[in-house]
């Protein structure tokens, strides 16, 4: 037999060997099936939404009249818009005080809530009731604490002897506020995600380290806290994303007031869309926060494997 057939023979065999059974295409068969809601619920409002999106950023969309393609037209308005850049300032400061200090503060909760506490159920239940709260429902209460005339907050202030303050009304402190409400609501959800993470701790490493003598600092910076790098990316990215959509606190409380101290991406986008009809630049407002978005996400996963 010549080289040329005793290859062709060992390629057949191994196709026969490589052809799937079909025990294998049922269960393939079964995967899609399976996997066919899920695709179809992100086909229809994710990538179809997504699609609208972008071409609408190009589009002159008015209510009323036809559409027309204005290319980047819409951008340069955008860009050109006096409300845009305290939009996106705003949203920044917003995320650079929400997410790091509520991270710092939910890992602070975390680590006491994993200790042997008597009533460890009932304040865990305590942090987590804000985050399955109404958003509107929130910022109601929080309105009233910020009250000036009869709000909890300047009544301590008053019995501390301070100055009372126009906490939603002063531009200089009505975001830092917002800020405040935003790491209070969130709290519950950092705090669960790095209890999960905790208790995921290897405890051999934990009484290893200890019986080395390293003090309880020492046992947190070199055994829990590497462990905890997964879970510090994932409340990362989802912290951001959720600070970036901030829009139903501000909405509620001081619709981008005082003189848009407050005014933040998703409300500026809101805006746009509902209050001045302008579908195709608020379109591309959106494709801009979502490119800001990426960027940052990129940028803190970059990072990640950096110190990895």
């Amino acid at each position: 037999m010549s080289t040329h057939a005793v290859v062709a023979s060992a390629t057949a065999r191994a196709s026969r060997r490589r052809r799937p059974s079909g025990m294998e295409r049922a269960k393939a068969r079964a995967g899609w099936v399976l996997l066919a809601p899920a695709l179809l619920h992100s086909a229809i409002f994710i990538a179809l939404p997504g699609v609208i999106l972008v071409v609408l950023s190009f589009i002159d969309f008015k209510l009323l009249g036809v559409p027309d393609f204005v290319g980047f037209d819409n951008y340069r308005k955008l860009f050109a818009d006096a409300n845009f850049g305290p939009a996106v300032l705003n949203t920044l400061f917003y995320t650079v005080v929400v997410v790091p200090g509520g991270m710092a503060i939910a890992l602070l909760v975390a680590l006491g809530l994993n200790q042997k506490l008597r009533l460890r159920p009932l304040f865990r239940t305590a942090f987590y009731l804000p985050v399955v709260t109404s958003t509107v429902a929130v910022a109601t209460v929080w309105e009233w604490v910020y009250n000036p005339q009869s709000g909890l907050a300047n009544q301590i202030l008053s019995f501390f002897g301070l100055a009372r303050s126009g906490w939603l009304t002063d531009p200089n402190i009505a975001l830092p506020a917002l800020a405040v409400v935003g790491l209070w609501q969130g709290l519950g959800t950092k705090m669960v995600l790095y209890l999960g993470g905790l208790q995921g701790v290897s405890p051999e490493l934990l009484e290893a380290a200890r019986l080395d003598g390293a003090s309880p600092w020492q046992v947190f910076w070199n055994v829990t806290w590497p462990a905890l790098r997964p879970v510090h990316f994932f409340v990362v990215v989802t912290s951001i994303a959720t600070s970036f959509q901030a829009f139903d606190l501000v909405y509620v409380t001081t619709q981008g007031g005082p003189i848009n101290a407050t005014r933040v991406l998703a409300y500026d986008i809101f805006q746009n869309a509902f209050g001045n009809f302008e579908f195709g630049q608020a379109a591309a407002e959106t494709m801009v926060m979502l490119v800001v978005l990426a960027s940052i996400i990129y940028l803190a996963r970059r990072t990640q494997r950096e110190s990895d």
